[in-house]
């Protein structure tokens, strides 16, 4: 069985690496980290290393044995285009994703120039969603990054929000995702940061989803802006990996 995902955007995580470096000051306080501790000191073998990288090749075609069509964040744990990951091992991903072509993959990086530098030499098949991390006006080049790649589908994970991000780029973006940050020491995330990047989004016809605000009880905060919630998802171009169930704003 697929294992299944407390996180809004997608269903189901796949960790064929574990253990990550932190990078920006969105990583600050890492909920994978915290995670990966957790699951070592309970004896899980795949964090036998807590957060250090370690590539885990049994994992790689665990996809392939779930029937069930899901839609899978790839490394929820890790980082697929960490300067720690050889090349060879990330072409060995992306081939699983395209033999298991009746799931959807969600890719997210922060390590956008590892992108640049490898997109061209991946086999891009149509079932893979990438995207880029950026918290702050200091890593909207990300965006240009994302924006070369292949990928059918592109989107943006704008989480944790640390400040504003006005005048988006969101040419060749397919879907938005914005978020504040959550646990004890979470940083705060200003409302009108999330407003000015939905308006953006509506403007671009850009698929918006706001995830949480966040906050010591993220559950208590909720997810309501504008008392609604905001669950769109580019959905047309993969329509055919979910049976077109789920509604949302059409990929352009």
């Amino acid at each position: 069985m697929a294992q299944g995902s407390a996180i809004e955007w997608t269903q189901s995580t796949w960790n064929p690496v574990t253990g990550c470096t932190k990078l920006s000051p969105g990583c600050k306080h890492c909920y994978a980290e915290r995670m990966a501790e957790r699951l070592r000191a309970m004896g899980q073998p795949n964090y036998r290393n807590g957060f250090e990288l370690t590539l885990q090749p049994q994992m790689l075609e665990l996809p392939l044995s779930w029937k069930k069509p899901q839609t899978i964040f790839v490394n929820s744990m890790s980082d697929l285009f960490h300067e720690e990951v050889p090349a060879d091992y990330i072409r060995d991903v992306f081939d699983v994703m395209r033999r298991a072509h009746w799931h959807r993959f969600q890719v997210l990086t922060k390590r956008s120039e590892r992108l640049a530098e490898l997109g061209s030499t991946l086999d891009w098949p149509e079932n893979v969603w990438m995207g880029v991390s950026a918290e702050s006006g200091r890593y909207v080049h990300r965006i240009e990054h994302l924006r070369d790649t292949p990928a059918r589908v592109r989107f943006l994970s704008l989480e944790p929000l640390l400040g504003p991000l006005p005048n988006l780029d969101l040419r060749g973006i397919h879907w938005v995702i914005v978020g504040g940050e959550s646990g004890p020491r979470a940083r705060p995330m200003r409302p009108e940061w999330v407003v000015d990047i939905r308006d953006q989004c509506r403007s671009a016809g850009v698929s918006f989803f706001f995830k949480q605000w966040g906050g010591l009880n993220k559950k208590r905060a909720g997810r309501l802006l504008d008392g609604r919630t905001w669950d769109e998802l580019p959905v047309a171009k993969v329509a055919a990996h979910s049976g077109g169930d789920r509604k949302g704003t059409l990929a352009t």
